[in-house]
């Protein structure tokens, strides 16, 4: 059993402890922090605390992870497509409609299960076997999730140190000012809807997104964007920010735009050196058909 031990930065002072918990890459999800907290794994200087406790500056937060938690999840047929895989590690082409681990209402027909017939293994929580970094379930594209947890632990360290290279294309409404840019604007919860994220919010967290115009269009910009960073909904939330809303986004951006039913966000490449024999892995997603098809109405307007 290993034990995670932190202090409370002034800049976290305020935060609920089951989100300031979630937002730590060891546990990495709500449903992990919350079944911490109910099975009293979680102490704040030396004491147990409810889920909705605010933190103050300097308390240290001890957490105790066990390797033994078995999962609640059962294993699933694969229909997701593999792009590479080893005896340490196996890329996934995520479709877009898939939710990637279990959590309030979906408890079903998420990937997590599918990961565990595929021998994903790595992690603290038994619900997101192997995963070590996630996509949205309208986000298509390559997911890289690890078969062992030495390659989970290697993986996450390159995550920690932006050494996997991540990159995604999106479609967006509008022009930028510039062929390339960089976006560093720290994001969290927004302060009145936590199903959202935020430039206004009371729990920020670095964030910073880099892009380039891969293709200038009528009335959009195809770009290819680049994560530094790796925040919830952080690509759509840095882009409208800047004005240049992803193209059928719901939540963020212009819903229905050119027919689409999701927003036009495919994470068409990963590369980044093997976990265990550190040879470079370069894999890419050609663009979905739905798209694909978008980008041609983009195209003719």
């Amino acid at each position: 059993m290993a034990t995670l031990r932190f202090s409370v930065a002034e800049a976290a002072a305020g935060s609920r402890l089951d989100r300031a918990l979630a937002a730590r890459e060891e546990i990495g999800s709500r449903s992990l922090a919350e079944r911490l907290l109910g099975e009293g794994a979680v102490r704040v200087d030396g004491a147990p605390k409810p889920k909705s406790h605010r933190l103050e500056a300097g308390s240290v937060v001890e957490v105790e992870l066990r390797a033994d938690r078995a999962p609640s999840l059962a294993a699933a047929p694969v229909t997701v497509p593999v792009v590479y895989e080893d005896d340490q590690l196996v890329v996934l082409d995520k479709p877009a409609g898939l939710v990637v681990h279990p959590g309030a209402g979906t408890r079903a027909e998420t990937l997590a299960g599918q990961l565990l017939s595929l021998g994903a293994a790595g992690g603290p929580d038994p619900e997101r076997p192997g995963v070590v970094h996630r996509l949205d379930r309208d986000t298509s594209g390559l997911l890289a999730v690890a078969r062992s947890g030495e390659a989970h632990a290697a993986l996450q360290r390159a995550i920690r140190r932006r050494e996997i290279e991540r990159r995604y294309l999106a479609l967006v409404r509008g022009h930028p000012r510039s062929r390339t840019g960089r976006i560093d604007a720290p994001i969290g919860r927004a302060r009145r809807d936590p199903t959202r994220r935020s430039l206004d919010t009371a729990e920020p967290r670095e964030a910073v997104t880099h892009f380039e115009v891969a293709e200038s269009l009528p009335q959009h910009a195809l770009l290819d964007v680049r994560l530094e960073t790796g925040r919830t909904h952080q690509i759509r939330v840095h882009l409208t920010a800047i004005d240049l809303p992803v193209a059928g986004d719901p939540q963020y951006g212009v819903k229905g735009d050119l027919g689409l039913e999701r927003q036009f966000l495919h994470a068409y490449r990963l590369r980044f050196a093997h976990p265990v024999t550190g040879e470079e892995i370069d894999v890419s997603s050609p663009l979905p058909p739905d798209l694909e098809a978008a980008l041609v109405r983009a195209r003719a307007l």
